[in-house]
């Protein structure tokens, strides 16, 4: 074989190992993530791009406050973001805005306003979590189409990567 002939199987060589492993990476690991709507502000903002965290709940539950990926209960080829405030087994409630769980109000620092619904008292069923934007007035979420199955989460929202001036972890 010719040096250009070894060079081309070199670089084709890693060239499908790159291929292999970004896909392994998205698959099981990490993905990026484009934020398309308000429904997260402040936290996050339509044109956010972030790093979601697929690697995490394969070892451990979603936990109340992650804010989470998940397919769409309606639809499962769209992917939403929210935050979890109801895990299996919770009771929840909004009354004037405030959120309840478990009888005892929420603090919410996070939110963008308030909100101006209430909700009746529901309890969250096993395997599947409440979730809410957290710019409650400008949110489709649990409240409108139930509970997110356990198994629809894709992952935790781990890291904002774009624009430059808000990157950083994503609280």
């Amino acid at each position: 074989m010719g040096i250009f002939q070894e060079q081309l199987k070199e670089y084709l060589e890693a060239v499908v190992i790159a291929i292999i492993l970004s896909f392994l990476i998205i698959t099981f690991v990490v993905q990026a993530f484009f934020i398309p709507s308000g429904s997260m502000e402040p936290t996050l903002k339509p044109g956010d791009r972030i790093f979601v965290n697929k690697f995490i709940y394969r070892f451990q539950d979603p936990q109340r406050f992650d804010i989470i990926v998940f397919k769409y209960p309606v639809d499962p080829h769209k992917k939403f973001i929210k935050r979890v405030i109801g895990l299996p087994g919770d009771t929840v409630k909004i009354v004037d805005g405030t959120v309840y769980v478990n009888g005892k109000a929420i603090e919410e620092d996070y939110t963008l306003n308030k909100g101006y619904s209430d909700y009746h008292k529901i309890e969250v069923p096993s395997q599947n979590y409440f979730v809410l934007g957290d710019n409650r007035n400008n949110s489709e979420d649990s409240r409108f189409w139930g509970f997110v199955p356990r198994e629809n989460i894709v992952g935790e929202a781990l890291f904002r990567f774009w624009p430059i001036t808000r990157i950083g972890a994503i609280n």
